[in-house]
């Protein structure tokens, strides 16, 4: 085994940017992000966490606040 270094399992740090610095944010959320959304909202019994229309950043956003309600 070696121990260098593997990016497509440990991710930098600085990866992660906020919502609202990325250049694509106020585009529309990603079919994936909506389907992910829908199943994290019914999961947290909160129908009005998702919606149609949000962007991906906004999608984002919600997505992390119900992983974060949800524990996960």
């Amino acid at each position: 085994m070696s121990d260098r270094h593997n990016p497509k399992i440990e991710a930098p740090a600085n990866v992660e940017k906020d919502p609202e610095d990325w250049i694509s944010g106020d585009d529309p959320m990603t079919p994936a992000q909506a389907s992910y959304l829908r199943t994290l909202a019914e999961q947290a019994d909160d129908p009005d966490a998702y919606a149609d229309g949000l962007s991906k950043a906004d999608a984002s956003k919600r997505i992390d606040a119900l992983r974060e309600k949800l524990g996960l």
